[in-house]
């Protein structure tokens, strides 16, 4: 069930699954999607007890809309606001995707001391580049102008494989409405943000918790070698590659993206206290 908050300043819209008798885990979407994209997961990790956090980010689903420009610091402080309303003051297993990855990243900057374990799907940790940032900002522009449609229909084959598209035409629609779903005054004022990244390597190779780093195999925006960067940066971290999938594997291939994932919360410390 949908629920809403205020938090730093906005209404937030998250849902929140599951007991606690297992880690609680916060999964952050990525661009332009909601956090539908974790309905797998979702049902999946609930089931095996772990208390699941799901928000829809700042400008997207059905959280309030800012428009502008907004920072990867701000979304992190959004989500610690979120934690800080629910009362969740345990360590938390924190994940993201894409540019929800990046989010996670600056969380990990912001408050290590929140973090049992990093999940981070199909990101990369560099800076943006000059040429990027022009190309973001460009972006930003035109879906102000014209929209999400024409955005969507040319990026959907990256951010599913073309196999996906032919074999399972309901994850394509799936991502197709979360594409088309977001608002272009939110998706545009998180390229403008995310522009203007830093750089996450050396917060990266301080980090002191365990870390998976999955990737599709056959992604584009982000190839297995942004993924082999993650974790030659990381001192404890673990790599899994899914098969025929692109930019989405948790939702292409949600099976093997969620046995990867089991088998590392299984693997982590036991808590103290």
């Amino acid at each position: 069930m949908l629920r809403t908050a205020t938090v730093n300043g906005i209404t937030t819209a998250y849902e929140d699954t599951g007991e606690a008798a297992g880690e609680t885990i916060l999964l952050i979407h990525g661009h332009p999607f909601d956090h539908t994209m974790w309905a797998p997961q979702t049902t999946a990790l609930a089931a095996a007890g772990h208390r699941v956090l799901v928000p829809d980010l700042r400008g997207y689903g059905a959280t309030q809309v800012v428009p502008g420009t907004t920072r990867l610091e701000t979304f992190a402080a959004d989500l610690a606001a979120l934690l800080d309303h629910l009362g969740v003051t345990d360590r938390i297993v924190l994940g993201g995707l894409s540019m929800g990855g990046q989010i996670a990243m600056e969380c990990a900057c912001r408050f290590p001391e929140r973090l049992r374990a990093l999940v981070l799907a199909d990101t990369f940790a560099r800076a943006e580049t000059p040429e990027g940032r022009q190309a973001r900002n460009a972006m930003a522009d035109r879906l102000l102008r014209e929209g999400m449609r024409g955005y969507t229909e040319e990026a959907l084959d990256k951010m599913v494989s073309p196999r996906t598209i032919a074999t399972r035409p309901a994850v394509a629609d799936h991502v197709r409405r979360m594409m088309l779903g977001t608002p272009p005054e939110g998706a545009a004022a998180a390229l403008r943000g995310r522009a203007e990244r830093p750089d996450y390597a050396d917060t990266l190779a301080r980090l002191a918790v365990p870390a998976l780093v999955l990737v599709g195999r056959d992604d584009t925006y982000t190839p297995v070698a942004d993924a082999e960067f993650l974790c030659d940066r990381i001192p404890d971290a673990r790599l899994a590659v899914v098969e025929d999938a692109a930019h989405l594997p948790n939702l292409e291939q949600p099976d093997a993206f969620d046995a990867a994932l089991t088998a590392f919360l299984a693997a982590l410390p036991e808590r103290v206290g």
